[in-house]
């Protein structure tokens, strides 16, 4: 009896998951109560707080985490903001051989990230921080490095364990 459901599909709905779980941690990590407050607070001079909070400095973030490490949840930012990112250099190339080539799995994080970025800008849902895209699209870098190791060593038959 055959499968209801291909590898690829069964990765495609995996992949679709994933991403409607970073979206949830990423934009909709406050309870329900309190984004609905901040939705209504949505007016322009509440908008365009959201540029004067941002941080457009690259390595601003990343410099005042590793500088306050002893004093602010640091690690936990920084390795949350490249893990959260690491499925997607992973997952992408699976689903489609178009995804495996550097460029255009890079171009499809950073648009992703930036397109979460923008959102959190204007929205209030969160701040905008450039290091968060560096990370993040390090994150998926790390995960496409994961994912060419091992398309490696199954081409060459080898253990890889």
């Amino acid at each position: 009896m055959q499968n209801r459901f291909s590898n690829r599909s069964l990765l495609k709905i995996f992949f679709a998951v994933y991403i409607l779980l970073v979206i949830k941690v990423i934009i909709f990590k406050y309870p329900m109560e309190e984004l609905r407050a901040i939705a209504d607070s949505w007016r322009r001079d509440v908008i365009l707080e959201g540029l004067g909070t941002a941080n457009f400095v690259p390595f601003r973030t990343i410099k005042m985490y590793i500088d306050y490490a002893y004093k602010l949840n640091s690690v936990e930012n920084l390795a949350g903001n490249l893990l959260v990112f690491v499925p997607f250099g992973f997952l992408l190339p699976l689903l489609s051989e178009e995804f495996g080539q550097l460029p255009e799995l890079l171009l499809n994080a950073f648009t992703f990230v930036l397109g979460i970025e923008v959102f959190q800008l204007f929205s209030a849902f969160g701040a905008f921080d450039v290091d968060d895209i560096l990370l993040n699209c390090l994150g998926a870098l790390i995960g496409f490095g994961c994912y060419k190791a091992l398309h490696v060593c199954g081409r060459k038959k080898i253990s890889c364990g």
